[in-house]
């Protein structure tokens, strides 16, 4: 369990940056040539890296690729939201709720057997 958590710690740090790098330039960088937004999108994905490979590594220890992937995908969903209504102020929308729903319900059935047995 211990490694589980810290893979997911990892895997939203790097999420954080991850962010970031890719939606963070259409509000601070919008007056900005493409290239100059893709060459510090591709700085802040470094750090990304620097999170996400390790955590991918220590992860695949105790899950397998699938439970991996489907982490890294609510852990996405779970810094996506709060970012684009915080810092890129996008309105709150139901619709945020029923991908919630439908990403817990990923999350029951890649994990089932490790959580229930067969």
């Amino acid at each position: 369990m211990r490694t589980m958590i810290i893979s997911a710690g990892l895997l939203c740090c790097s999420n954080i940056f991850m962010t970031f790098a890719w939606y963070g330039h259409l509000k601070n960088m919008s007056n900005k040539p493409w290239i100059i937004a893709a060459l510090v999108s591709w700085g802040i994905a470094l750090f990304e890296y620097l999170l996400q490979v390790p955590a991918n590594r220590i992860g695949f220890k105790v899950m397998n690729l699938g439970q991996l992937k489907i982490l890294q995908e609510v852990i996405t969903l779970s810094i996506f939201v709060p970012f684009s209504i915080l810092f890129m102020e996008e309105e709150v929308r139901l619709d945020f709720l029923w991908a919630g729903l439908c990403i817990l319900g990923a999350v029951f059935f890649i994990f089932r057997q490790k959580m229930f047995g067969s």
